[in-house]
């Protein structure tokens, strides 16, 4: 697609834009007029929630005892808990997946933007795009159709802008708060000031207003937290909270972290809070899931370790479970039964056409989409047709290049560096600790073959040698050269 063909398309979905919201009374930035298509209310909305190396262990309701969820527990008792869900192991492959619906080996973005290098490494791994392309249609653009105006808040992590992609800019000033009881708007400013860590509390306040502002019509509002990423900020009241609770209760984890998954689990509170001040819980989705899997420590071994993400091995930057499953929770009204648990394996590449279904839309003309949608088991069903799962990670992190499978319970990884194959039965060694490639051959080249077959299907790139390899220094990080040098920034911490 040239440039000329990207302004067009561009064009044509502006004006998907402005004319469903002129069907709303509302203007193109959002703005409500106080009426609305009947068929367009009936459409539900949609607050997703993001959150930034949460572990699948962090949460109340995955087991943690020590960090204390209790808005997010109570989402899990009112919706769906997803028990093996996926992502990508960091977060700018993850997003890619959630905006278009597809693999991360067809996006062309692996790694976080702009990557890891490794000059003296083994590999040099494949190029790392440093944006979404313009001609992808993201989720905001997919359901623009169906009328729905759509605000990505806090951390993008894509390239370009959100705005650039189809959504539209968070509100500003006071908009939209008329809409909310004095009382609870007072509260949500208290929030906002008393937790500029993170941006927690500020971005709290722009997701609140922006479902005020645009309560006449659909609306997703992609609340993308910054928490809980390392460096570790809370306020100063969490922080004594979880240092006197650290006193009476051995735990690995991090007061400092702990109070920062506190506070982020209150911004949801505040966000489902305004949903029944505004009378829109009954038709919303609600949908909290994590980038990707929890970052125990520092890539470069610095700073204190912060969590853990037991009984899961590793964290992320790596395909071992602790890089990859996260925690997943949908609260759909009416459908998805409360307080519901579904075990089969889902992955980050699924919202995109199970919001599509959700909102009874058709994909544009021309839109790929890997994923699959979800209502089947929204609404009861134990399984879906697909049973396979894929991962491409052919770069330096935590780990060495590989890429992973699951079939089932069966998960196979494959390491680029030496050819190490890697097979575990998930249902009986949830932990990785039983290497099983040596003993199931058969099994592991089955799973290689399949996982090959998918990476030649999508025409992904993989590490080659690195002519300047030297073992001595193979272990040091260094600057991109791939990365021009307007866009330079050290590896992401």
């Amino acid at each position: 697609m040239n440039r000329t063909e990207r302004l067009s398309r561009r064009s044509a979905l502006a004006r998907m834009l402005v004319a469903g919201a002129g069907a709303a009374g509302l203007s193109a930035c959002g703005s409500p007029a106080r009426s609305g298509a009947a068929e367009e209310r009936r459409k539900p909305n949609f607050l997703f929630v993001l959150a930034d190396d949460l572990g699948w262990a962090d949460l109340g309701c995955y087991g943690n005892a020590f960090i204390e969820t209790p808005v997010i527990d109570r989402l899990a008792a009112e919706g769906m808990r997803f028990t093996d869900a996926y992502a990508a192991p960091v977060c700018s492959p993850t997003r890619s997946s959630i905006m278009t619906g597809q693999d991360t080996a067809r996006t062309g973005i692996y790694d976080f933007i702009p990557g890891h290098w490794r000059p003296y490494a083994k590999l040099v791994p494949p190029p790392n795009r440093l944006e979404l392309p313009p001609e992808q249609i993201t989720l905001a653009e997919a359901l623009a159709p169906g009328g729905y105006v759509a605000s990505s808040i806090g951390k993008w992590h894509l390239g370009l802008q959100p705005t650039d992609q189809g959504f539209v800019a968070p509100p500003k000033g006071d908009e939209g708060l008329d809409a909310l009881p004095d009382p609870f708007v007072q509260k949500v400013d208290a929030f906002a000031k008393a937790n500029p860590g993170k941006q927690v509390g500020p971005l709290t306040r722009q997701a609140v207003q922006f479902m005020a502002a645009n309560r006449d019509r659909p609306f997703l509002c992609f609340l993308s937290h910054n928490a809980v990423h390392i460096v570790c900020q809370a306020r100063d009241e969490l922080v004594r909270k979880y240092e006197a609770k650290a006193k009476t209760q051995e735990t690995p984890i991090y007061p400092v972290y702990a109070g920062m998954a506190e506070a982020m689990d209150e911004s949801v509170g505040l966000c489902l809070e305004t949903l029944d001040h505004l009378r829109l819980a009954d038709r919303t989705v609600v949908i909290f899931v994590s980038d990707n899997g929890g970052l125990i420590r520092m890539f470069t071994g610095e700073g204190p370790r912060v969590t853990t993400n037991a009984p899961l091995r590793a964290e992320k930057g790596t395909l071992y479970e602790g890089g990859i499953r996260v925690p997943l929770i949908v609260r759909w009204p009416g459908t998805a039964k409360a307080g519901s648990v579904c075990r089969w394996p889902v992955i980050s590449n699924d919202f995109l056409p199970t919001m599509l279904a959700m909102a009874d839309l058709a994909p544009l003309p021309g839109q790929v989409i890997d994923g699959v949608s979800l209502v089947p088991l929204l609404k009861g069903a134990d399984r879906l047709d697909r049973n396979t799962l894929y991962w491409y990670y052919p770069t330096y992190h935590h780990s060495t290049p590989a890429v992973a499978v699951r079939e089932g319970d069966w998960k196979l990884i494959e390491f680029f560096e030496d050819g190490r194959l890697e097979l575990y039965n998930l249902a009986e060694d949830i932990g990785e600790a039983k290497n099983l490639a040596d003993t199931m051959r058969e099994k592991a080249q089955a799973l290689r073959t399949k996982l090959h077959a998918w990476l030649t299907s999508l025409n992904a790139p993989l590490p080659e040698p690195n002519p300047d390899h030297d073992p001595a220094k193979a272990a040091e990080w260094g600057q991109n050269p791939r990365v021009p040098a307007a866009r330079k920034a050290q590896p992401k911490k």
